[in-house]
């Protein structure tokens, strides 16, 4: 009977537990989402907060989006420039970056246009469009696509023609693309080496401060969307400026290397 009456108090315990955890919904990045941090993050948030963080796997132009509409209380997104125009349009109540990795240049292992031998970004992007050499474009107004773009535009290429492929889609299929049309593409460096489907693909171009990726959490301003959960949003915000949160975020290695740079600042 004790025992009983034990097992009946754990399992109330445990619903009442469960009953307590606050829903938040959080709009992020493909790449983010490919590179399998979330998996290491997610569980330890709601373990240590409460707060069972449901993502929704965008773009970072759609992530902002979902912002606008307040069909999210957070994003954590990696966009600069976009990130700024959302705040200053109050859409957010701040910017808060947390961490950062750097894009990459993928292609085939032999490098036909020689994009390798570049000295900067530009430089290789301009070799792979000389050659017109097929390249892969997320073209889905992403955080990824619009550090492409600037790329292009700072090398004063207008990618267009046969060679120049647009697929409109997140960073785990437009890799799986690349590595089936054996093309060139601009990564995230996590999602590349979370990506299993590699083929002939090896890393082609990198170490440009050019390609440094900054990823912001922006929490929805409750004046402007006021059934936002505000409150829960400012503890994650909390939670991913924390020491545990820089232990897992450094922590959290592929192939012996580093993916992620904790450096939480206040904006």
């Amino acid at each position: 009977m004790r025992l009983k009456t034990l097992v009946l108090s754990l399992s109330a315990l445990f619903f009442a537990i469960a009953a307590s955890a606050e829903d938040l919904k959080m709009a992020v990045t493909t790449s983010f989402a490919n590179s399998g941090l979330a998996e290491i993050l997610l569980p330890q948030i709601e373990a240590d907060t409460g707060i069972n963080v449901q993502l929704l796997i965008v773009g970072t132009g759609q992530a902002l989006k979902l912002g606008e509409a307040g069909d999210v209380d957070a994003v954590l997104v990696h966009a600069r420039a976009a990130e700024d125009a959302f705040v200053a349009a109050g859409n957010a109540t701040h910017r808060r970056e947390i961490m950062y990795n750097d894009f990459i240049i993928v292609g085939p292992s032999g490098d036909p246009a020689g994009a390798g031998a570049a000295h900067k970004a530009t430089e290789a992007l301009t070799a792979i469009a000389t050659a017109k050499a097929p390249f892969v474009s997320r073209g889905d107004d992403s955080g990824t696509h619009k550090a492409e773009l600037a790329l292009w535009k700072a090398a004063g290429i207008v990618p267009a023609g046969a060679w120049y492929k647009a697929v409109g889609a997140g960073m785990g299929a437009a890799l799986n693309t690349a590595a089936g049309l054996d093309a060139y593409i601009l990564s995230d460096r996590a999602s590349w080496l979370n990506f299993a489907n590699k083929g002939d693909l090896v890393l082609i171009f990198e170490g440009d401060p050019a390609l440094f990726n900054q990823y912001a959490y922006l929490p929805i301003n409750p004046q402007k969307q006021p059934h936002v959960k505000a409150e829960a949003a400012r503890k994650l915000e909390d939670w991913l400026t924390s020491d545990r949160a820089r232990e897992l975020i450094e922590g959290y290695k592929l192939d012996g290397q580093q993916l992620f740079t904790f450096n939480a600042v206040a904006q």
